[in-house]
């Protein structure tokens, strides 16, 4: 089964890259960026401790977004043409009229896309940290990135000339040839901008290198998946016209879901945010037996009232999910566990009162700070849990607002994309099992 999800696989993907219209849409992502690099100046940021600053930010969400955007067209044409134009046209029998599962022909489907919109996401994300290096022109007396201009310039006319010679005398595909030279032509050129400066002098290779970018644009890749998943789900039963409408449909939802779904899942109202945290005797810092203290100090004064004695709930999530902390007692009783004994505008002692309930760590910075525990609607949190949520892969504001993105988070985005990813395969493999194909 490996050997033949595998030849499927290369086969799907030599098909996709072959697409006339896959090496278009990189074309057109790579104009669209150039466009923005000019076009993005006035943003108003003025920030510089992050990644990126001033109107680099503005550069940096519409860059990501044409990303996004055009992976999503990607995944529904390239997974449409490989499957639902194959059922139709009735070339699946070859396949599955051999002793070859459906079940492999859905994976190795997969596969292919899925390498198709790796190869293209991988080239879209090197325009954009071009673009970012390139920085936005905001004056006239800003001088071209030079450099930048000859290297990406350079790599994809060699690409298109190449890839037309080939076409030409052999009869090779161009969009194929071109889409494969245009991989390793930009990281070349990539890797000659992180070494050559704007003043064409030799420089660090980390110098120029934004790895929370990088981060990024790898989540966004993962969000690219699911919806890759998506579209081989629906091409086993639609057209190519609805499984655009259907991958278009389940986008605009992720995006919406913590709107139509979230805001129902979660009902909790967070006083205020940990700006600092820091144990009152060194000694006790872990914050797990009954008489410890925090000092807490908030970014801004808190949004209700805060008494002493109220019990204190805490978490990295706004909308109160997984809350730490927290206290227990009837009306009229002390209220045991975590609880505030010491309230001076923005700042905080929270006290642990009895043995238990114990919170399971200490309040940290970045912490959303709570006076009751969270109301959960079970229906609404159960199609939260199953939609796809695109804003968990979004974080171009952690970028922006030069929030580091810890590599763990990338991995917990690959865990939820993965189950995803196999649950919307699953339900491939159920409805090609019984789609008459003869």
């Amino acid at each position: 089964m490996i050997l033949q999800t595998t030849t499927i696989a290369r086969n799907t993907f030599i098909e996709s890259v072959r697409q006339p219209v896959y090496f278009i849409v990189l074309v057109l992502a790579g104009l669209l960026q150039v466009f923005t690099t000019w076009s993005t100046a006035y943003s108003m940021g003025y920030t510089t401790s992050a990644e990126v600053s001033k109107d680099n930010k503005l550069l940096l969400d519409i860059g990501l977004a044409t990303i996004f955007v055009a992976g999503v067209l990607l995944a529904a044409f390239v997974a449409t043409a490989v499957l639902s134009r194959e059922i139709e046209t009735k070339t699946v029998l070859t396949v599955v009229s051999k002793p070859i599962s459906r079940a492999s022909v859905i994976f190795g489907k997969y596969l292919g896309v899925a390498g198709a919109i790796t190869v293209a996401v991988v080239i879209m994300t090197v325009y954009l940290l071009l673009g970012l290096r390139h920085g936005v022109m905001s004056t006239a007396a800003d001088a071209p990135d030079y450099p930048i201009i000859v290297f990406s310039t350079g790599a994809v006319a060699l690409s298109i000339g190449v890839a037309g010679w080939c076409n030409f005398y052999y009869g090779w595909s161009f969009p194929q040839t071109a889409s494969l030279l245009l991989l390793p032509a930009i990281l070349l050129a990539y890797l000659l901008a992180l070494l050559v400066g704007k003043e064409w002098k030799l420089q660090p290779i980390s110098t120029d290198f934004k790895p929370q970018i990088t981060i990024a644009c790898a989540a966004i890749l993962l969000a690219l998946l699911v919806l890759s998943a998506v579209a081989t789900a629906a091409s086993t039963r639609l057209g190519q016209v609805m499984t655009i409408v259907v991958c278009a449909g389940v986008f605009l939802l992720g995006l919406l879901s913590n709107h139509l779904l979230g805001r129902h899942a979660y009902r909790n109202h967070a006083v205020g945010i940990v700006e600092s945290s820091a144990p009152v005797l060194a000694s006790r810092a872990a914050f797990d037996r009954s008489g410890d203290e925090m000092h807490v100090v908030l970014r801004a004064p808190p949004k209700a009232e805060i008494r002493r004695g109220a019990p204190i709930f805490y978490g990295p999530n706004p909308s109160g999910f997984m809350l730490a902390g927290g206290g227990t007692g009837a009306p009229g009783e002390e209220s045991r566990g975590v609880v505030a004994t010491h309230v001076d505008g923005r700042e905080l002692t929270l006290t642990i009162r009895g043995e238990s309930p114990i919170p399971e760590r200490p309040p940290s910075p970045g912490d959303h700070l709570f006076l009751r525990p969270t109301q959960v609607n079970a229906a609404a949190a159960g199609l939260f849990a199953v939609v796809p949520n695109f804003h968990h892969y979004w974080l171009t504001d952690a970028v922006s607002q030069n929030n580091p993105i810890p590599p763990s988070h990338l991995v917990m985005l690959a865990g939820y994309a993965g189950t995803q990813i196999a649950a919307f395969l699953a339900l491939a493999v159920l409805l090609f099992q019984r789609r008459d194909v003869g």
